[in-house]
């Protein structure tokens, strides 16, 4: 038996490409005392990777060349010296893009799943993992919305935004999404149920699109893109109006020159709150999350947007289609048993 992994072949230049991973072959590793080994099934795409990738630290160590890509995975518990975890459990946590990963107690964001078996298990990658949380609790904790609130959401065709502009929605708000693409923009309006959608890319003048489509000013901004938009944002809000950090997409492929912003004072003539939050800080209201997005999604309320690519060496491709802005919804790759 191998172990087959994608490694980091170089530290990517802008927009990752397939060259900078490789496929390569290890010895399956073996559970010591407080580990297990755990097959992985389904990698969730992560944006948050892109900053791991460039050699310099920021919330996690970054990944060495010639290191497995780090990422959260929905794996089957192989062996186990693990108290608590058994052969056959399925879990979620923080692994590597390979076959078999090792694990213990420490491993960031492991839990045991009981999956609805009327529900995709690919879904608890996105809509009921990360993805999912992180927007619930993002908007719930952090932006504190309430009937009646304009919530703006940029990306909000991928794996998060998705998800919020939904949520947002079903508590009674009006939102408002921003796009980089006619197709895109027909998908939150249409599918997602957003009251306004914005294609940035055919607006000279975000900053005025967006006060033409707010023209009482957002109350809740959940921002995945930070820079220019971000900076447009900023002149759309509301008094008191509150900014949820939770990524900066649009500088991630460029993170030795992020883009400035010039709008910063309407933090202060606006009386704006701006929080940016990781899901790791927030695990205590993960289960509240989790229930309540199952419960929409049971109900028919939630619509999951899934990109899923086949076979774990295809894995740096569908990445880089990623972080190319090239997908709609959640990124997985389902990683093949052969």
């Amino acid at each position: 038996m191998v172990n087959r992994q994608v490694v980091l072949a170089a530290h990517p230049q802008g927009v990752p490409v397939a060259s900078d991973f490789r496929l390569v072959e290890a010895a399956v590793p073996v559970a010591g005392p407080g580990q297990m080994v755990v097959r992985n099934l389904y990698l969730s795409l992560e944006a948050a990777i892109r900053g791991w990738l460039d050699g310099t630290a920021n919330y996690f160590e970054p990944i060495v060349l010639g290191g497995a890509i780090r990422g959260p995975s929905i794996g089957r518990v192989e062996s186990s010296r693990l108290a608590g975890f058994e052969p056959g459990d399925l879990i979620f946590g923080l692994h590597h893009w390979e076959d078999y990963s090792l694990s213990d107690a420490n491993t960031v964001l492991l839990r045991k799943l009981t999956p609805n078996p009327l529900l995709p298990l690919s879904w608890y990658a996105g809509a009921l993992g990360g993805s999912g949380q992180t927007a619930y609790v993002g908007l719930h904790r952090i932006g504190a919305i309430k009937p009646g609130d304009t919530v703006l959401v940029s990306a909000a065709a991928g794996a998060t935004g998705s998800i919020a502009c939904q949520i947002a929605a079903i508590e009674g708000c009006r939102v408002v999404g921003i796009v980089g693409a006619d197709e895109k923009a027909e998908v939150v309006r249409e599918t997602l149920g957003a009251d306004t959608v914005i294609n940035y890319r055919k607006e000279p003048d975000l900053a005025g699109a967006l006060v033409q489509a707010c023209p009482e000013g957002v109350n809740v901004y959940f921002d995945n893109v930070g820079g220019t938009t971000l900076d447009a944002a900023l002149m759309a809000m509301a008094q008191g109006g509150r900014i949820v950090g939770c990524g900066m997409i649009s500088d991630y492929n460029n993170a030795a020159s992020p883009t400035p912003l010039y709008n910063l004072w309407q933090v202060v003539e606006r009386q704006l709150s701006l929080q940016g939050f990781l899901l790791y800080s927030y695990l205590d209201e993960v289960p509240a999350a989790s229930a309540a997005l199952e419960a929409w999604l049971s109900a028919g309320r939630l619509t999951v947007l899934e990109n899923v690519t086949e076979g774990l060496p295809a894995a740096g491709s569908a990445y880089s289609a990623m972080m190319a802005g090239a997908t709609i919804g959640k990124n997985i790759v389902c990683v093949d048993q052969t």
